[in-house]
């Protein structure tokens, strides 16, 4: 067993879902979105790099050694796997581990719309799941492959940095990828994976312009594409696509993402009020003709009003979710005005204003 194998069954025992390692500093797990100190002593420096070296394969502390951070995946069969990411700080090495659970829960176990399980069975196009980091994306995706793994008869290509969720083969072929072990680059992998007679590709996270341009691609040549971006709404998630490319080619783009968009799911995580845990709040965007008139037309800044009158296609505002998490009692008042998008329609719940962001009080 080694040093650190401890660690991370506290973290499957105390339902964690990071560890932070830092020397100069004793250990703490995130347990439902609040860090806590790990009764143990200060790691220093060169017990802490002795601890990092001793699970990681020579690939990864090298590119450690060399890069100064690197990222891979981290598997204890039986308890989980981790999604570790190794760094330097002013007092020496430091590490976070992200907890991915073994068994992949169902749509309906996490709690999630159940029109998520029909976007695993769509024939083709582009679905994209979105949120701040720790807002549940790998998770939510996870859910739907294995939807999709489960009721469909086809290829599914994963590619990942690193692999989070593991998908054994159900109905479906799948073949998992991971950045630097099996290939240079997401931009690499999805131009061979058009090769590779995939009927689904997942991209952990469009990245970059070649990425973002390639997954596009894919989506309006026959695929059902999946992947992630660092947005917080449906309508950001749009701007920030067309926004990646030269100004000389957005209006062809906004022709292109109107013809292949099927979906934006943007996830916000709460932490629950009523018992312990956290859950998510999600905004919902179908691509319906409406909608993708409105990317095509450049009128972006509508598409929430069309989410709000879209309840019968299945879309669904976040501010609409947070507002019924907060009648229902789950969450603060507090954690719902700053995370809400129409602040005023929030304000008078709250009864603490010390414990939101002054500045989003209005005049």
């Amino acid at each position: 067993m080694a040093k650190l194998d401890p660690f991370f069954k506290l973290m499957v025992d105390t339902q964690a879902s990071d560890l932070h390692l830092a020397a100069g500093n004793p250990p703490l797990l995130r347990v439902h979105g609040d860090l806590q100190r790990v009764k143990y002593k200060v790691l220093e420096d060169e017990e802490l790099r002795e601890m990092l070296y001793e699970i990681a394969p020579e690939e990864v502390t090298k590119k450690f050694e060399e890069e100064g951070e690197v990222d891979w995946g981290y598997e204890i069969p039986g308890l989980a796997r981790f999604r570790a990411n190794y760094f330097r700080q002013r007092k020496g090495v430091a590490a976070v581990f992200r907890l991915i659970p073994n068994k992949i829960k169902t749509v309906e176990e996490l709690g999630l719309p159940p029109i998520l399980n029909k976007l695993a069975l769509l024939p083709r196009g582009l679905v994209l799941v979105t949120g701040p980091t720790g807002s549940g994306k790998s998770t939510t995706l996870a859910a739907i492959i294995d939807y999709a793994n489960r009721m469909r008869y086809d290829h599914i290509i994963t590619i990942e940095d690193p692999i989070e969720f593991v998908h054994e083969p159900k109905n479906c072929l799948v073949n998992q990828r991971e950045i630097g072990v099996h290939t240079k680059s997401f931009a690499n992998a999805l131009r061979a994976a058009l090769r590779e007679d995939p009927d689904i590709i997942l991209v952990g996270e469009m990245r970059d312009l070649e990425t973002i341009s390639l997954a596009l691609e894919a989506a309006l040549t026959g695929h059902l594409v999946f992947s992630t971006l660092h947005t917080i709404s449906a309508a950001q998630t749009v701007n920030r696509i067309i926004d990646a490319f030269p100004p000389d080619e957005r209006d062809q783009i906004r022709v292109s993402l109107s013809e292949c968009l099927r979906a934006v799911i943007s996830q916000t995580m709460f932490k629950r009020i009523d018992k312990p845990g956290r859950i998510v709040a999600t905004e919902i965007m179908i691509a319906t003709p409406a909608i993708r008139n409105l990317i095509r037309e450049n009128k972006v800044h509508q598409i929430p009003s069309i989410i709000q009158v879209g309840k019968k296609h299945g879309m669904m505002s976040l501010d609409d979710c947070i507002m019924d998490y907060l009648r229902k009692g789950w969450i603060s008042p507090e954690e719902a005005f700053i995370k809400a998008v129409d602040k005023t329609r929030f304000l008078p719940y709250v009864t603490n204003k010390d414990a939101i962001d002054f500045t989003e009080l209005p005049g």
